[in-house]
């Protein structure tokens, strides 16, 4: 069951997640080093593989707002991370489903860091608490990219299956 590793708050920047001092790497190998590079503790066990894949960061509104850089995805993709979120910024989004990272809408979450959640197509339930969230669910064609695991093997699917 997977578990909350990280609870941040609202307005969770991109400078936040990704540095900008770390904006001339851009391979998706690369970045995960750079996750949450000022929250030492926090980007240490990352580095240390202490975090799972899998493992679930909680958060407040507007995750992933400023800039559009897609190195703040890409490292939260490098680690498997899971985002759930009471909302994202759009551009964050987008750059979350091109790259498959997964990431979850819902609203009225509440949880802490330790929690165990279960993330199902339609709600969230917080297995520790006992509660339940209900979730924004992705249009269609934007899940169907993220389970594919981003935007190339999405259309590398496509295109295959059009030649059959």
């Amino acid at each position: 069951m997977p578990k909350v590793v990280l609870k941040l708050g609202d307005d969770i920047s991109t400078d936040i997640i990704y540095p900008g001092r770390f904006m001339a790497t851009v391979l998706p190998t690369e970045t995960p080093q750079y996750a949450f590079a000022d929250h030492a503790e926090f980007n240490a066990k990352l580095k240390r593989g202490e975090i799972p894949p899998g493992s679930v960061i909680v958060a407040g509104k507007n995750f992933g707002c400023g800039s559009s850089r897609e190195q703040a995805a890409s490292c939260l993709k490098g680690h498997e991370l899971v985002i759930v979120a009471k909302d994202f910024a759009r551009i964050f989004l987008q750059n979350s489903i091109n790259l498959g990272l997964r990431t979850v809408a819902c609203p009225t979450i509440e949880a802490s860091e330790g929690d165990e959640l279960e993330i199902l197509s339609d709600k969230v339930i917080n297995k520790t608490t006992g509660r339940e969230f209900n979730i924004v669910p992705l249009p269609k064609v934007r899940q169907a990219i993220i389970d594919a695991g981003g935007l190339i093997p999405y259309t590398r699917k496509r295109l295959l299956e059009e030649r059959r």
